[in-house]
């Protein structure tokens, strides 16, 4: 049944993957709505009564309800076409779209509303005619003949759509239909609904009077997909001036249907008149006289296709997921905000039943000491006598005694309660401040620690290039002072006659014509100065006269202090003589 309903190679892909991820994941809302991206149209509702015998038995109930509800049954109503308030219909469609009509909108409470017509019915009769090949407003002029309109209707559960003229046809189902109020509902899945089939039925008239001929050919299908097609279309001809295609369907010629026809039956019809009325369906054997490039090239569109359905797929799927989470979020912060009121509630309640448990025990107190009160005065008895505050006195009655005082009176007693009530109130909403505060803290706490962190690092890794750099510098100190050392300790024809190999320099042309000498200072190898230097040393020569003004006065010596180093005497190399 799929490979009779649906045409489109990447649609049956995609329908078979859905089934698989359902039976993987048994999510039923979510299979309902990758179906309705493939069930796309009125024909091809027939798929689900066909794929719920794969659907487990828990499951089939729910099933019934996600799916429309579609009616094999015709039902008839009568409308007053007179009445005050009118029919209480919209209606959509006809011939000219290439689909029935159908109901898109009814007036709440209105006519067609109290009989049980439903958005999403097709009209099938009106007034006892068919209105299969009627246009919209053939339609309309029908309904305005008489005074009662009587009306059959299926129920289908879809509705086209179609914005402008060049747009295809287009089906949505009721559930996620948008009336002209704005209101709409259904699930995010499955709400791009895709255009119908892409194989439409047209009628041609063809008059071979005064021609050569059709300038076509046919051929008739093989065994899997039998018919009569077009084969090839001779450009300029009369076949392409009516606008028939390589791959077109013959389906009746004349009158005579050529769904089971053989191929000379076929030529004999076509050749037996002058003038032919041709229905055929566009595309439908397309695929039989493709090339292999044409071939790879709808592969490769397919393939497409199929992947754009599963990317739709996949963002319902996260879209869904999200939601999902996002209520979930929102029930457990409404569960931890009931529970908290539910205990701030038990508390002041038990705190409540305490302060009355200890005033009937005063209450109770004051009765055994000093017997029943006695009924509250009226307000003027009470204005005209004046009494003076009594002295308290104390009288010995065995182990305690007797006070003469006033009492908290009830006003009174009530008023502290009220104070503690309040105060109550006064340290909850303080202690919810207090909590809050603390949590602004600790976020801010937590991004001065972060900011900390990174800082740290960073110091830390300036600080390690600062002193590879010092290290560095050291080392050359230390090895330019040990080769200024070994030249003033050497003689001349040493030193003249074996040159420092770090000294070493080289002419270099500049740009200008500069001929400078250069010194590549990356010659330095410092494994090799940290390692001690081997010197030869050569030997004793006989000692220089000493003249009595040189032995009289020492050389002058200078110390450099150098960074991180021991202060080392240097002799100038210009005072040595």
């Amino acid at each position: 049944q799929v490979n009779l309903l649906i045409d489109n190679e990447a649609e049956k892909d995609y329908l078979y993957d859905v089934l698989r991820m359902y039976h993987q994941s048994m999510n039923l809302p979510v299979l309902v709505g990758d179906l309705k991206l493939v069930i796309n149209e009125p024909s091809r509702l027939p798929l689900f009564d066909a794929i719920r015998p794969l659907i487990p038995l828990k499951h089939q109930v729910e099933y019934d309800q996600l799916t429309p509800k579609r009616s094999r049954k015709l039902k008839e109503v009568r409308l007053d076409r007179l009445h005050p308030e009118g029919l209480g219909i919209s209606v959509r469609g006809g011939v000219e779209f290439g689909c029935g009509l159908f109901i898109s909108q009814l007036v709440k409470g209105g006519q067609a509303d109290n009989v049980g017509l439903q958005v999403g019915d097709e009209i099938v009769r009106i007034n006892g005619y068919s209105i299969s090949s009627c246009t919209h407003e053939e339609v309309i002029n029908l309904i305005r003949t008489k005074k009662i309109v009587s009306i059959k209707v299926r129920h289908i559960g879809m509705i086209p759509v179609k914005s402008s003229a060049d747009e295809p046809l287009k089906w949505q189902y009721v559930d996620q239909f948008v009336s002209g109020s704005g209101e709409g509902k259904g699930s995010v899945a499955g709400l791009a609904s895709s255009g119908g089939r892409d194989n439409k039925e047209k009628k041609v008239f063809i008059s071979l009077i005064g021609t050569k001929g059709m300038g076509c050919s046919i051929s008739s299908g093989p065994t899997q997909k039998p018919g009569i097609f077009i084969s090839n279309v001779k450009p300029g001809s009369l076949s392409a001036e009516v606008g028939l295609e390589v791959g077109d369907q013959i389906v009746e010629v004349n009158g005579v249907d050529f769904s089971n026809v053989d191929h000379k039956e076929a030529v004999r019809v076509l050749k037996s008149s002058r003038t032919l009325t041709i229905s055929v369906v566009a595309g439908a054997g397309k695929q039989l006289f493709m090339t292999e490039e044409e071939r790879q090239r709808e592969a490769r569109l397919r393939e497409q296709e199929r992947q754009e359905l599963m990317h739709q797929k996949r963002l319902a799927l996260e879209t869904n997921k999200i939601i999902k989470e996002q209520q979930e979020k929102e029930r457990l912060r409404k569960l931890e905000i009931s529970q908290k009121a539910a205990e701030e509630e038990e508390r002041y309640r038990r705190e409540i039943e305490q302060i009355t448990a200890e005033e009937e025990k005063f209450k109770k107190e004051w009765e055994e000491d000093w017997g029943p009160k006695e009924p509250p005065k009226s307000l003027k008895t009470v204005t005209a006598e004046v009494h003076s505050a009594p002295h308290s006195k104390h009288k010995t009655f065995g182990w305690f005694y007797q006070y003469e005082g006033k009492f908290p009176t009830i006003r009174k007693v009530q008023m502290m309660c009220e104070q503690k009530k309040n105060k109550k109130e006064m340290e909850f909403e303080q202690k919810l401040a207090k909590e809050k505060e603390g949590m602004l803290e600790k976020e801010k706490q937590l991004k001065i620690n972060r900011l900390v962190q990174e800082v740290s690092e960073t110091e830390r890794e300036d600080l390690e290039e600062s002193e590879k750099v010092q290290h560095w510098v050291e080392r050359l100190c230390q090895t330019r002072l040990e080769q200024i050392s070994s030249v003033e300790n050497e003689s001349p024809e040493l030193a003249s006659g074996r040159p420092s190999a770090a000294s070493a320099t080289s002419v270099r042309r500049f740009a200008g014509g500069l001929q400078l000498h250069t010194t590549d200072l990356d010659d330095i190898n410092l494994d090799e100065v940290d390692k001690p230097k081997q010197c030869v040393v050569p030997p004793p020569l006989p000692p220089p006269p000493v003249t009595p003004a040189a032995s009289a006065q020492p050389l002058p010596t200078s110390k450099v202090q150098f960074s991180r180093g021991p202060s080392l005497a240097v002799t100038s190399a210009s005072q040595v003589t």
